[in-house]
């Protein structure tokens, strides 16, 4: 049954309330934890007992960071790691071009810096290497260093690592594994076959951290002592967040932890860019992961591959200034440069159909650093896999992303075992692909097959599912900040949405290209600010705009808004329907 009579909102979805039993779950939670309902509501949803929600509200990294040894290789990594260390050998850390690469190196740097060793950084050009490691950088690499530790990347990279004759090779990874891994001193990786996936969840910044944990431990059985590793939680979480890892379990320690650290604002990598991206409250998962995130992308993206972890490692302020402005910029690049790559990929999609198992688009001189933020595009607006693909002449490289339930990565790997790609692999929600002109269709319609397999394509446009309704004036500071309790929101823990039913939009103002501003009333003395980002590229834009004095029911998230040293209540408005 549907929430509040809303079967078809303006954004054609339906909105679906609280299921019986979660309803029940609140009641038993409200009586006996005496804690606010609207928290209940969150921690019913999320499968909290009575007895445990006190720890679930603050969670305890030592209670809920797994033993490091729980994964296959650790030992055999953290011990040849020190070896290096103790030894004084040269070390190279070979990364991802993303902000989960950056991070996992800036780790690594960073400790080794307080341990008195600088280790070398290697991140691939986008373009002219590609995702992962290639045999001539690794070939290069081995000539003038004793160990390589591949991080967020090195799982399939046999041939690469074969390459890196007279050094040693350490993966510290987390993409989905083959059915052989690489010869080397240790592959370290959930998502190896041959692990149990308890940990799958974990990014490559979380695995590094991990191993710097066995590494500590090891040093403390010799009687000595490493760096401060809570003091590095702050790259975690942003690796965490920005690689959208599920906020389940230890990675809802590691991030909590992690944005305290970033309030003390010690890091001036990520002080520069606070400040470039004009962050004016303490940080939250969403600054990490729309404000953060996307800025240290950009290098890789379009710009200079290695800016991201430069700027994340650095200790000089100036040079943390520089590097942040730097990324600002590329990143204003990079949005024109994927608005129009968008509009295209969106009008041959469409073309195409959207209600296909798969959703997809290519084109020639497509920027590779933007198609997998427009996969991500595609996917929102389908509710479906998609995948974007760029060619620059016989050559294709693409992106893709997933949604629940569906393994794109798993599927990806099977076409290139297949030879239906040059190469390709990933994880569960978002995988990369080569290809050339002749293998795109057979390769897509066999793609698509698999994800059918799957389920993908049986949906329609994604359920908008609420917490329940709230009045404006129950919409406070404080109710919003006892629910952020039950937080960090992002992946695999969304934030509570709520319905304000039965509204008037007083004040709309369209503000930059496509969001709107909003102020809305219940007509009496309740009344709330609203923004809708990119209302204009769907049908929320135009109708809120053209009211004509009609009431509507409201959907979304609750946030603070800090302006000019005022804190008020704002809604980030995510769909509406008319009240009838």
């Amino acid at each position: 049954m549907s929430f509040l009579g809303v079967e078809q909102s303006l954004t054609g979805r339906r909105w679906i309330g609280p299921a019986a039993e979660v309803e029940r779950a609140t009641e038993v939670l409200v009586q006996q934890t005496e804690l606010p309902r609207a928290v209940c509501q969150v921690l019913a949803r999320r499968g909290v007992p009575p007895m445990e929600a006190r720890g679930f509200l603050e969670p305890k990294l030592k209670e809920l960071l797994p033993d490091p040894r729980a994964m296959k290789d650790m030992d055999a990594a953290a011990a040849r790691f020190l070896t290096a260390v103790r030894n004084r050998q040269k070390i190279a850390v070979f990364a991802d071009y993303d902000v989960d690469g950056g991070s996992s190196a800036a780790l690594l740097i960073v400790w080794l810096r307080q341990m008195g060793l600088q280790a070398t950084l290697y991140v691939p050009d986008r373009i002219d290497e590609g995702y992962g490691p290639n045999v001539p950088a690794m070939a290069e690499l081995a000539e003038s260093h004793d160990l390589i530790i591949c991080v967020d990347c090195g799982t399939l990279s046999h041939a690469p690592i074969a390459a890196a004759k007279g050094a040693d090779v350490i993966v510290l990874d987390h993409h989905l594994g083959g059915e052989t891994l690489p010869d080397c001193v240790a592959v370290v990786n959930p998502n190896r076959q041959d692990e149990s996936g308890d940990l799958g969840y974990l990014c490559a910044a979380a695995v590094v951290f991990l191993m710097l944990v066995e590494a500590g431990r090891q040093l403390r059985e010799a009687g000595t002592k490493g760096p401060d590793l809570m003091a590095m939680l702050d790259l975690v979480a942003l690796a965490t967040v920005a690689d959208v890892a599920p906020l389940i379990d230890a990675n809802r320690a590691l991030v909590r932890q992690g944005l305290k650290v970033m309030t003390q604002r010690r890091r001036p990598g990520l002080v520069a860019l606070s400040d470039v991206s004009r962050m004016d409250t303490a940080p939250n998962s969403y600054h990490l992961g729309f404000l953060l995130g996307p800025r240290v992308n950009a290098g890789g993206r379009i710009g200079q591959a290695d800016l991201g972890a430069r700027l994340l490692s650095t200790e000089s302020g100036t040079e943390a200034e520089a590097l942040a402005q730097r990324l600002d910029t590329l990143n204003t690049e990079r949005r024109e440069i994927e608005s129009a790559v968008r509009a295209a990929a969106m009008a041959q999609a469409e073309d195409r159909g959207l209600d296909a198992p798969l959703v997809w688009a290519a084109g020639d001189g497509w920027h590779p650093g933007v198609v997998g933020i427009v996969a991500s595009r595609l996917k929102e607006a389908a509710n479906r896999p998609a995948i974007v693909i760029g060619f620059d002449g016989d050559e294709g490289k693409g992106s893709g992303r997933s949604v629940s339930g569906v393994d794109l990565g798993a599927s990806i790997q099977r076409l290139a075992a297949e030879g239906l790609l040059v190469k390709g692999g990933g994880h569960k929600m978002a995988a990369g692909l080569t290809l050339t002109r002749e293998q795109l269709e057979p390769a897509m319609e066999r793609l698509s097959a698999l994800l059918a397999k799957q389920g993908a394509g049986q949906a329609g446009p994604a359920d908008l599912k609420l917490e329940g309704a709230l009045m404006p004036g129950a919409a406070t500071v404080d109710l919003i900040e006892q629910i952020e309790k039950a937080g960090p929101f992002g992946a695999g823990a969304p934030a509570p949405r709520y319905a304000l039913p039965d509204l008037q939009v007083r004040f709309a103002k369209r503000v930059g290209e496509s969001h709107l501003k909003l102020s809305l009333s219940d007509g009496m003395n309740g009344g709330l600010d609203a923004i809708a980002f990119g209302a204009f590229d769907g049908p929320l834009g135009d109708r809120l705009s053209n009211h004509g004095g009609a009431r509507f029911h409201f959907a979304g998230r609750l946030e603070v808004n800090s302006w000019g040293g005022r804190q008020t209540v704002q809604l980030r408005l995510e769909d509406a329907a008319e009240a009838n």
